[in-house]
């Protein structure tokens, strides 16, 4: 087959398939997030404290965890586009009803539900992409999907608080305008997966006949090739070392990463005396810089066939930036520092997800989805750690700095895991033009 053929089904994939999956992914970020904007208002309105935010902030991966696994089974059994389909209208649907929560136990049962109907998205994305892209170019995917995790940050702060702007109209108040505003194009989206997403290559009517028979035959000889060497059972996958390993160091970036999302417009507004619009915006910077960086580590991670020492260097950077911007001297210095840590915490988003899926890919379809949905749901539940300890540390310390470098302490932690890692097979290539 020519190298011709090769790169131009390359590049079809990269730019159809893979933007859908961000699309989708892009608003499962809004609507788990939007309550770190939200909570600017409804806070005040509904009287919680910085230790409930942060617990029901969190809540939502405790549901998360607990339905993950199941949801990627059933992916494989009915197929990506169904049951995607599902996962996104569910979470719609409760996303409109966080509009009107009114308690503290309200709130945690829509956080809760919400972690629930989400289950299941990020590791059956991942798993649906790793039918399309064979492994030379899974980095650069997986590096395009998760900067969607900037892109949701840098329009996902103006657009909820440009929503709270409209306090008033049709009786609601702002913060329950981002829920219902958030909340029906996640919906409608939602059903459009039925009509735009193929299920597979086979299904691409925008393939040619080459270009299909290529990707099949590439993906065929790779599942063939580490099939020998991977585990043919989910409890096999779940037992290996290096699964549980790399799981430990999701959950330590997740506990950074969420820790980050869910406080940073409380942390920015504590800078200085901003408006809620001002505040928006600024947030919107350091996901900027980290989504640069994201897809240009997971393209550099891709080129020299590494994933370590990609992840030990990136690490260490968050480590850093979190120091520094809890002992900054100056609220300028802070906000640089928190910049520094978004860019090392989200370049190692595409790359860890690119390193999993180049452990798990070759096992049964089974263990394969269910591998990926083990080690995302329990590196999901770094997202009710990172949050609930941020606002426990904010509470009893009146101050933000602990709250940051307990985050520092997270990234030196995963530094130290990083070391551990391995590189599984991967080989260098290059980029396709």
């Amino acid at each position: 087959m020519s190298l011709e053929t090769s790169e131009s089904a390359i590049r079809k994939v990269l730019r159809r398939v893979v933007p859908f999956a961000m699309l989708l992914f892009f608003f499962n970020l809004i609507d788990r997030a939007n309550i770190s904007y939200a909570a600017l208002q409804m806070n005040a309105d509904l009287g919680l404290s910085p230790s409930v935010y942060g617990f029901a902030a969190g809540i939502f991966f405790i549901g998360y965890f607990a339905f993950e696994v199941p949801s990627n089974l059933i992916l494989v059994r009915v197929g990506a586009r169904i049951w995607l389909a599902r996962i996104m209208v569910t979470w719609g649907l409760v996303v409109l009803g966080m509009a009107w929560v009114n308690s503290e136990t309200s709130l945690y049962v829509m956080r809760f539900l919400l972690g629930v109907a989400e289950a299941g998205l990020l590791p059956g994305v991942i798993y649906y992409l790793g039918l399309w892209v064979p492994a030379q170019w899974r980095a650069l995917a997986l590096s395009m999907l998760m900067s969607t995790n900037a892109l949701s940050n840098i329009f996902g702060g103006p657009i909820a608080t440009g929503l709270m702007q409209l306090d008033g109209l049709l009786g609601f108040k702002g913060w329950q305008l981002v829920f219902i505003g958030e909340a029906i194009p996640t919906v409608l989206i939602g059903l459009s997966i039925l009509k735009y997403l193929p299920e597979t290559p086979r299904d691409a009517r925008w393939l040619t006949a080459t270009e299909k028979q290529w990707l099949l035959k590439t993906l065929a000889e790779e599942q063939s090739a580490k099939s020998a060497s991977r585990g043919t059972t989910l409890w096999n996958t779940i037992a290996d070392r290096r699964v549980i390993l790399t799981t430990v160091f999701s959950f330590l970036l997740i506990c950074c990463n969420f820790g980050t999302v869910f406080w940073l417009p409380q942390i920015i507004r504590a800078l200085g005396d901003l408006s809620t619009l001002e505040v928006g915006f600024l947030a919107s910077v350091p996901y900027l810089i980290g989504g640069v960086g994201m897809i240009l580590w997971g393209r550099h991670s891709d080129r020299n066939g590494d994933r370590k020492w990609h992840l030990v260097a990136s690490s260490a950077t968050a480590a850093v930036g979190y120091a520094w911007a809890g002992i900054a001297p100056s609220p300028t210095l802070s906000f640089v520092g928190l910049c520094v840590a978004t860019l090392g915490v989200w370049s190692m988003l595409g790359v860890i997800w690119a390193l999993a899926s180049d452990l798990l890919h070759g096992s049964a379809p089974n263990a394969a989805a269910g591998g990926l949905a083990f080690i995302n749901s329990f590196a999901a539940l770094g997202g009710f750690v990172g949050p609930f300890l941020m606002g426990y540390v904010r509470e009893n310390t009146d101050s933000f700095s602990g709250s940051l470098l307990t985050l520092a302490g997270f990234a030196t932690l995963m530094t130290a895991a990083a070391l551990l890692l391995q590189n599984y097979g991967r080989v260098p290539r290059q980029a396709v033009t």
